[in-house]
Parts: structure tokens; sequence; C-alpha cells
């Protein structure tokens, strides 16, 4: 299970403030260095996390190791229970139907893959809840988000616009090895820059994070997370950012996307699955439980 990210954006601030303070205070008064053991924020960060809505948060967010994940190919009888499922509800023939303009990039295999690595999407609940059902309820809604960011949108095609999604892998305009994409917030001197540090090309440029996948990942504090998700290291995806589109990456990047909360914003997966209730402040800017909390 990978869960640093996501307790990091989640209780970071928490956790590190009074450490803070503490070597603020012991600053003033020595210029000795002063060091945050690991084990000081890792019991602080148990501390913040330990009620039941940050545990099915951190089942939401869990990973499966990526050489069981490369394993997983269509009909094959040991694919994870997620999986399965979803095999049984989407076929190939169904891919095909679904997704007729795709880019070849987008294959069945590739989908499956990415439903692996996360074990939350489409899994077994023992709560009573309809495990079937919240499946197609959070494929349809990954789908119709897939129309909308990487869909051609183009009226006189024979297929219906819902029809006309994953065709891009990369964002229109940008190609592997342009400069000046999506780096601004690599200067080293921002905090976005020294948390996600940006690889460079031979030239010494920062590297473009321009969109890339099905939800088109873009800019290093989203790549960075995304590799650490993936790999349990920012430097991977920020150096290799064309992985999330050369790979099944770039399926798995849309169901990331899906699956993480962004604070105070619940995930799109708990929102679909009813874990996620509003409380009055939701309620009274008109977000309910349903696809349109997803669009946020």
């Amino acid at each position: 299970m990978n869960k640093r990210t996501l307790l990091s954006v989640l209780v970071a601030g928490a956790c590190v403030a009074p450490f803070m303070a503490q070597a603020a205070s012991l600053q003033a008064t020595t210029s000795e260095p002063y060091t945050m053991k690991a084990s000081d924020l890792a019991k602080k960060e148990k501390e913040l996390t330990s009620f039941p809505l940050m545990a099915s948060v951190k089942e939401t967010i869990q990973t499966l190791d990526n050489a069981q994940v490369e394993l997983i190919e269509p009909g094959r009888a040991a694919n994870p229970e997620n999986v399965k499922r979803v095999e049984g509800i989407v076929k190939a023939s169904d891919w095909e139907y679904l997704f007729p303009l795709r880019a070849q990039a987008y294959t069945y295999s590739n989908f499956l893959k990415a439903v692996g690595k996360f074990p939350a999407l489409c899994k077994t609940y023992k709560d009573g809840r309809d495990s079937d059902a919240i499946c197609r309820k959070e494929l349809a809604t990954m789908f119709a988000h897939f129309a909308q960011e990487t869909g051609g949108h183009e009226s006189w095609r024979p297929e219906a616009e819902w029809r006309q999604a994953l065709v891009h892998v990369r964002e229109m305009g940008w190609s592997e090895g342009q400069k000046g994409g999506y780096n601004g917030e690599c200067n080293p001197d921002v905090w976005q820059g020294q948390t996600w540090p940006c690889g460079k090309d031979k030239d010494g440029d920062f590297l473009s994070y321009f969109g890339r996948g099905a939800k088109q990942l873009s800019y290093n504090y989203n790549y960075g997370p995304f590799s650490e998700a993936m790999y349990g290291d920012v430097r991977t995806l920020l150096d290799k950012p064309e992985l999330v589109a050369d790979t099944w990456l770039n399926l798995a990047s849309a169901i990331f996307f899906f699956a993480y909360p962004q604070p105070p914003k619940p995930s799109m997966l708990q929102v679909i699955d009813g874990t996620w209730q509003p409380n009055d402040r939701d309620k009274a800017n008109g977000l309910v439980p349903g696809f349109g909390v997803t669009t946020q």
C-alpha cells in the first residue's frame, strides 16, 4: 500500500507545524541545526489519521505492486478480483464499441492493468452495498470524464460524441521534446519546484509537463504525486513524463485522479460509491452525492 502521497497532502501541514514551531524556538536560542526525526513525524501522522474516514481514504488509495500489475491480461485466471468484475462488465468487444476512435496506446490490456493497480476501484463491498452496481456507476462516470477530457468532440462524425473518448494521448499541440510546457512551477525557489523537482533535457532545460493520458495529467505538482503513488519515488515520472503517455499509466493516471481526494474535495470514487456524505456546508452549496460533484 502506498499512502505517503495522500497523507503528505492531507496532514503535512498539521504534522509539521508543531515541529517547525519547536525548531523555530530552538533556533532562536542556538545556531545548531534542528533535525525532525522521521519517526516523530510518522507518530504524529498516525495520531492525526486514526479515525474512520481517514481509514476509508487509505483503503481507497491502496495500490497493487507493479510486478503483479504487469501480469494482468484479459481473461487471465489469476487476475485480481476487481479486474475480473470489470471484465464481466466491460468486455474487450465493449471497449472496441465504446472507444472506436481511441489512440492505439489506450488498449484494453492497459485498461485492465490500470484497474488492477487500484484495488478499491470496483471492489467487493461487504456492508450490503451492491458491488456490481457501484462498479458500473464508477466506470460510467470515469468514461464520461474520458469523453470530456480526451474526446474528439467532432459533431460531423457518425459516432456519437460520447463514443469519441480517448482520442488524445498527448495534449493537442504538444509533442515529446517540446520545450516550455507547463513547467513554470519548476523554479527551485518556489515550494512546488522544491517538493517535486523537475527533470531536465539534454540542454539543461526543464522538461515539459503538458497533458498526457486519459485525464491529461499536467504540471510537476501532479506528475510528482502520481509518480510517488505508482513507484514510491517522485523522480521516476518527473524524469520520464512520457511514460504517462506510452505505458499503462496513460489510463492509471486517470484512475489515480479518480481515486485520490483533493482536500477539501472528496475523491470521485467515494462520491460514487456513497462513502462521502455532504455536510451542512456542502448542502448549502448544492453539493450532493451524484455525478455533478465529480465535475469539480
